[in-house]
């Protein structure tokens, strides 16, 4: 608890922190100026100005002047909070403990990544065995002096003699694949360029992957990314000389992705026009003349490849299951009509399957937490894994033969563990435990169902100190994602301790436009329902303040990405409700996001301006486009990144430049723009700082101390 301070002294101190008439802390900040154009778009009859379109130009040097100015008036405001430096020597500590993936088997090696706490990038390793002793496979932190140069392993030959892996520069989402043999970590000399968001499918002595063409020159970061091809590379060849295997010219925007069974009977392709739905079709390795054949037309469902049994193949399909189930389909009769139900729908959603030593796993959602289920491979149910409390558990990969699989479970209140599942058995046992300082004995978290604006029940979970009194004053954080069918499931957080340790409160939200409940739960916030996701996000801050949690004056809320647009959406429809706001790598301009790198892949999800009835839905919500003058918008600390390829940087300078042109009040408006980093920290460094920045924000912003 902080110490006792006379009456006396508390007045003056908030009296000199208040100003007149406005809940901000600081004096007036002078912003850059901020040239205006007088760009104006007619969207079927409505004029939409969009005067700072010229950020649009990452490469111009009024862009990297302005980039320069803002950096500084941030980093001067965030230089002057007293206890900065203590809360970035509080995460550094808590930061500094080891991280490990769970292990995985390729041959009679096995692979897993480690941290030691503090380095830039995780580290890959090979180990001979469960008992061999571990050496380093590929150190990322190796490839460039500041550690921004990333690493991931992205495929194996099947006769487990090489891997690819792929390397990313400065937090781009550009991919470079290369080859290393398993044996030797000697790396070929094998480059393949300019790919996104996908590694490699080996069949023989090379594999098939996804690629653009080269960008033009200075438009990498920011040019659409259209007519994605198929390639087969073999290797000791170079690029140049890589067989197509497939592209769509007619359709130039759309992603294709191609995958082969371990076995490398079939390979399949799968084709989509965005985020949501694909088609599938698959083609018989063995067959004297392969050709593909569909398997799904259209792009109204979603449908998965899990693994083939011989001549049969295993899809996870919502098609006519919202909440999915396992399909049998016979690749001799692959019509629709021939397909059988192996595994069927469930009331909870069905979110992964995989078929490792003979046995079907199946994991689903219930309220956002994770069951693990084990079947026979005709699908019969033969188990629950239990799992060690209420949270979210991953892994059960592995090959056919495997009889050991690994997963990891973590919670709010429980570092990631790593298990050990012996199939014959049936049996779990701790593999390895995550050594942290950290009692998770001294939080709780709790899970609530709140009604929002039409009465529908959102889950959220909110974490705590045991025993902390909520007298509506606790500093508190709301956090969301709410779209993409994706689920925000309990997971370990470290920096969140932060504000555990300051008597604070942790929230998390289950919109709607997740996937925790199903295809269903996605659509009611998605296209024409978007504003549900904002209702449901606003009703939870309501509801923390109703129940004491916290009040306006000590919440704020955060979220990146397409969470970054709900914090956008609901500052600007609800300013008086939040403290302080946090959008991160946002899409903020709903009217032209679909005009840069993989945009146009989310009108799928949001819907476009070209469209004219759902211009009308994305311009009533569109962050840049609702902020009003004579509005106190809350005090507002925006990230994004030089390198951000995904949410071009264009979205945070468009939307900071008019929320500081037409604050009235002073409460800051700031942006944060981190160099060589992406659509997220590009290493543990740059976290680190990033997360500093955060938490002494908020607690400077609402008036509080830390106790460090």
């Amino acid at each position: 608890m902080r110490k006792r301070q006379s009456l006396i002294l508390v007045l003056i101190l908030l009296a000199s922190l208040l100003p007149f008439g406005c809940k901000g802390r600081q004096a007036s900040i002078t912003y850059p100026a901020t040239a205006k154009g007088d760009v104006v778009d007619d969207y079927f009859g409505t004029k939409v100005a969009d005067p700072y379109r010229w950020f649009e130009d990452d490469k111009s040097e009024a862009t990297a002047k302005w980039v320069e100015a803002e950096n500084k008036v941030t980093f001067d405001y965030l230089a002057k909070i007293p206890f900065r430096e203590k809360i970035r020597t509080r995460l550094t500590e808590i930061y500094n403990y080891p991280r490990y993936s769970a292990p995985f088997r390729i041959g009679k090696y096995y692979f897993f990544m480690k941290n030691d706490g503090l380095q830039n990038q995780s580290v890959i390793y090979i180990q001979e065995g469960l008992a061999g002793e571990p050496r380093v496979f590929l150190d990322p932190n190796a490839l460039s002096p500041d550690g921004t140069t990333r690493a991931f392993l992205s495929g194996f030959s099947n006769d487990d003699r090489y891997a690819t892996y792929s390397r990313s520069e400065g937090g781009s989402d550009w991919t470079e694949i290369r080859v290393m043999e398993v044996e030797t970590g000697k790396e070929l000399e094998d480059r393949i360029q300019w790919t996104k968001f996908g590694g490699s499918a080996w069949q023989g002595d090379g594999f098939y992957y996804s690629g653009f063409e080269k960008p033009a020159e200075g438009k990498e970061l920011t040019a659409a990314n259209e007519n994605q091809k198929i390639y087969f590379h073999k290797l000791g060849t170079t690029q140049a000389e890589d067989q197509l295997i497939y592209e769509d010219p007619a359709h130039s925007r759309r992603y294709h992705n191609v995958d082969v069974t371990e076995d490398e009977r079939f390979l399949f392709l799968s084709t989509s026009e965005g985020t949501y739905g694909n088609e599938l079709y698959f083609k018989d390795l063995k067959a004297k003349k392969p050709a593909f054949v569909p398997l799904v037309q259209g792009f109204d469902h979603s449908t998965g490849v899990v693994n083939n049994l011989e001549d049969k193949i295993l899809l996870i399909t919502d098609m006519d299951a919202p909440n999915n189930r396992v399909m049998l389909v016979d690749s001799q009769k692959p019509a629709l009509e021939n397909w059988t139900v192996l595994i069927p729908e469930k009331p909870e959603v069905l979110t992964s399957v995989s078929i490792v030593g003979g046995k079907i796993f199946t994991s689903y959602l219930k309220d956002a937490s994770t069951h693990i289920y084990q079947h026979d491979l005709a699908g019969n149910p033969e188990k629950e894994i239990p799992l060690p409390a209420l949270g979210t558990a991953g892994g059960f990969g592995g090959k056919k033969e495997d009889t050991l699989a690994f997963y990891t479970f973590t919670s709010f209140t429980y570092p990631p563990t790593i298990y050990k599942y012996d199939i014959p058995t049936g049996t779990s046992e701790v593999f390895r435990k995550t050594e942290v300082k950290f009692n998770p004995d001294d939080y709780e978290a709790n899970q609530v169902f709140y009604p929002s604006k039409d009465g529908t029940k959102i889950p959220m979970f909110i974490v705590h100190k045991k025993g902390l009194g909520l007298d509506g004053k606790r500093p508190t954080l709301l956090y969301a994602y709410g779209g993409f069918n994706a689920s925000s499931t309990p997971y370990f957080n470290i920096s969140n301790l932060i504000l555990l340790e300051n008597d604070g409160v942790y929230a998390m939200a289950n919109l709607r436009g997740g996937g925790e409940y199903g295809d269903a739960w996605h659509k009611a916030g998605m296209l024409e329902k978007k504003q549900n996701v904002f209702d449901d996000f606003i009703a939870a801050a309501e509801y923390l303040i109703q129940e004491k949690c916290t009040s306006s004056a000590t919440l704020a809320i955060s979220g990146a990405s397409n969470g970054g647009l709900l914090v956008g959406a609901c500052m600007t429809q609800r300013p008086e409700l939040y403290r302080v706001a946090f959008p991160a790598v946002g899409v903020m301009d709903m009217l032209r996001f679909h005009k840069f790198t993989v945009g146009w892949g989310w009108t799928v999800e949001y819907g476009s301006s070209d469209n004219p009835d759902q211009f009308k839905y994305l311009y009533a919500y569109s962050p840049l486009h609702n902020i009003k003058d004579g509005v106190c918008y809350p005090a507002t600390l925006v990230n994004t990144a030089d390198h951000d390829d995904r949410v071009v940087p264009a979205h945070s300078f468009k939307f900071t430049a008019t929320m500081q042109e037409k604050q009235i009040c002073k409460n800051p408006i700031l942006i944060r723009i981190d160099t060589k980093s992406g659509h997220g920290a590009s290493n543990v460094t740059k976290a680190i700082e990033q997360l500093t920045d955060m938490w002494s924000f908020m607690f400077y912003n609402m008036g509080l101390k830390v106790k460090y």
